[in-house]
């Protein structure tokens, strides 16, 4: 339930967004899509909704604040009413022509009017139902004799809507043409019709169409009120065919439904968007209530404030104004509520107001205005009048209006700059390795589904945004582990670092600049794919050449640690002689094939002699020494092999 307080009934507006408190009143208060008609009991203890989908009507018990029964119809329903105290006698006009009767066990019986019906009402002296609908004809069924009656004829085309008097029983139907027709049930003879639709046209008023009657309701002996299809509201004293006054929504749409409030000489009307509250004497609005969804019917409870609408929509609301009358005693616990949300009034919002700040006070100049009825304190700041504001700041800084057309002037740029090619972004560190990543992004789809989303989440990932921040970890080209690892990334690197350098020239020129500039032409085009095969050959040859010589500059101003000793390791298998002779085999590991042969041709032990088969024969002598063999390696020495042991002494000859 939406409980509005207590108001001011010129300047406060009820509406459903501003209210103060949402209450749950009644559990499952609501349609499975929508509601199209509701009503209470005279009793006042069940109220009952009519909607769809699947058509249906359910029963709630105001004692137990929950649903009490639900019945499932086969048509929509057009409208109903109760015709006893409380649930156990109900009647339903279908959308198909079908009147079904409802008793307090259910369905009791069903049967057919011969035009479809838009409205009907029930004359309780003489148990008549009167049925009007797309037809001049009034259709009359009673109740007690279970038969139709003879019609009641009309001049008009069709008629929308009917009412009977609860006073002296006159019947009015309202017609399509802007007319009412009242009947006196006890002669069955027309004895009065008013012009509706002519009515309605006023100084006061906005008319599009032919204004035909959409409401009726009666109030007391001699009121009646009309809504008309065009938004209009006729106040009629039964005395005169002149209306009394006339009420008009401004929204064009056809009025839905009419209360009369006694206690406060209210008159209650609603259309589909939002009900009026206005006196029926002078007009004068009381309140306003705009629902979200549009409305279908509005039901006052009885003798309170309370009221119900049918919505297009699943809830059905329940409305609550204290100062229309007192909740209902099966939920008086309202009444308590409103009076503490009396006691605690809300904060004054103030829409016409500027909320300014002690800084902002001292930069306009406006501290000594502080405890003056000019600023109102607010938390930490003021409010002050808005005209107040913009007069001041206008006096302080008169050149606001150059600086905002500067602004405009830098925003213009900006959009027009964002229509062009928008350089790329590179990091502090590893420029190199976040443009690769972006040219691997950038990739045709197919390949981009074999690599996945890696690339492309690797620069927006947290987790690596180090690796392009500190320059710990700056990847170092030079190194020979990164030469060695990347023998290929020299000459795509070589063209990455030209782009690069482009890029880089191309950010400081945005940055020195504010002024568009003309972009440059594109780069020279790539080399053949046999130009680039050859290419990387000679730089892997050429890298390859830089490392051999850098390693051997490294020996050369390597300083001589003589003064150090000098540690060997003795292996298994080896005779351990002196010092001097192991520094003698690794000199003479270290020493050409042609100076070795040198060496044991002067010392007798080679003897070369030519032959038939080749022109040199070398010719060992072995000694026997038992050896083992742990490890062998393989020389190939331009058409022979030459064994040798890990001891460094040849164990068998070939030819050369």
């Amino acid at each position: 339930v939406n409980i509005g307080t207590a108001f001011h009934p010129l300047s406060y507006t009820l509406s459903c967004e501003a209210l103060p408190e949402t209450i749950e009143l009644i559990q499952d208060f609501e349609m499975p899509t929508v509601c199209t008609s509701i009503r209470v009991s005279r009793d006042g203890q069940f109220i009952l909704a009519a909607g769809t989908y699947k058509p249906r009507v359910r029963c709630y018990d105001t004692y137990q604040l929950s649903l009490k029964f639900e019945r499932c119809l086969e048509s929509d329903v057009v409208t109903f009413d109760i015709l006893s105290e409380d649930y156990s006698k109900l009647v339903f006009l279908h959308i198909d022509r079908y009147v079904e009767f409802h008793s307090q066990h259910g369905h009791y019986y069903k049967t057919r009017i011969p035009k479809f019906g838009r409205d009907f009402s029930y004359h309780y002296p003489s148990c008549d139902l009167y049925f009007v609908g797309a037809s001049s004809e009034v259709f009359r069924l009673n109740l007690e004799q279970g038969r139709f009656l003879n019609s009641l004829q009309t001049d008009a085309a069709e008629i929308n809507v009917c009412d009977i008097n609860p006073v002296h029983q006159l019947f009015a139907a309202g017609t399509l043409e802007g007319r009412v027709d009242c009947w006196d049930p006890r002669v069955r003879s027309r004895v009065a019709v008013l012009d509706c639709a002519l009515s309605s046209i006023t100084d006061g008023t906005e008319v599009e169409g032919l204004p035909s009657v959409s409401a009726l309701k009666f109030n007391g002996s001699l009121g009646m009120a009309v809504g008309t299809s065009t938004g209009q509201v006729l106040v009629y004293d039964l005395r005169s065919s002149r209306p009394l006054l006339v009420k008009d929504h401004y929204y064009g749409l056809p009025i839905k439904s009419l209360h009369f409030h006694d206690q406060l000489d209210l008159v209650l009307s609603a259309d589909s968007k939002i009900i009026k509250m206005w006196n029926k004497d002078n007009g004068k609005v009381f309140s306003s209530i705009e629902p979200q969804a549009n409305i279908n019917d509005v039901c006052l409870y009885p003798g309170s404030g309370m009221l119900f609408t049918a919505n297009e929509d699943p809830k059905m609301n329940t409305f609550y104004i204290p100062a229309l009358g007192p909740a209902p005693h099966w939920c008086s616990f309202l009444d308590n509520l409103t009076e503490e949300l009396e006691e605690n009034p809300e904060s004054t919002i103030y829409d016409d107001y500027k909320f300014v700040t002690r800084k902002d006070l001292e930069n306009l100049g406006l501290t000594h205005l502080i405890g003056s009825p000019l600023l109102r304190a607010y938390m930490h700041g003021f409010f002050m009048d808005i005209r107040l504001y913009h007069k001041v700041k206008t006096m302080a800084n008169p050149f606001a209006y150059e600086e905002y057309r500067k602004d405009r002037i830098r925003q213009k740029i900006e959009e027009s700059r964002t229509q062009r090619v928008q350089l790329k972004k590179l990091p502090k560190v590893n420029k190199e390795l976040a443009m690769k990543l972006m040219e691997e992004s950038e990739l045709p789809t197919r390949k981009k589904k074999k690599k996945g989303n890696v690339v492309d989440n690797l620069l927006s990932d947290d987790r690596f945004k180090v690796m392009f921040e500190n320059p710990d970890y700056q990847v170092d080209e030079r190194s020979e582990e990164f030469r060695l690892l990347n023998p290929i990334v020299s000459k795509v690197g070589e063209k990455r670092r030209q782009k690069l350098s482009q890029l880089v020239q191309q950010e400081e020129q945005q940055d020195e600049e504010e002024e568009e500039v003309e972009g440059r032409g594109s780069s020279e085009e790539e080399e053949s794919s046999d130009d680039d095969d050859k290419s990387w050959v000679e730089e892997v040859r050429e890298q390859r050449r830089l490392i051999r010589a850098e390693e051997r500059e490294n020996r050369q101003q390597e300083p001589q640690r003589h003064s150090q000793p000098r540690f060997y390791q003795i292996k298994a298998g080896e005779e351990f002689r002196s010092f001097g002779d192991v520094a003698r085999k690794q000199k003479m590991q270290k020493t050409s094939l042609e100076e070795r042969l040198q060496r044991e041709e002067s010392s007798g032990r080679l003897n070369l002699n030519d032959t038939a088969v080749g022109s040199k024969q070398l010719t060992f002598t072995l000694k026997k020494v038992s050896m083992n063999y742990p490890e062998l390696s393989c020389f190939v020495i331009f058409t022979g092999c030459l064994l040798v042991t890990a001891a460094g002494q040849m164990i068998m000859s070939m030819q050369l």
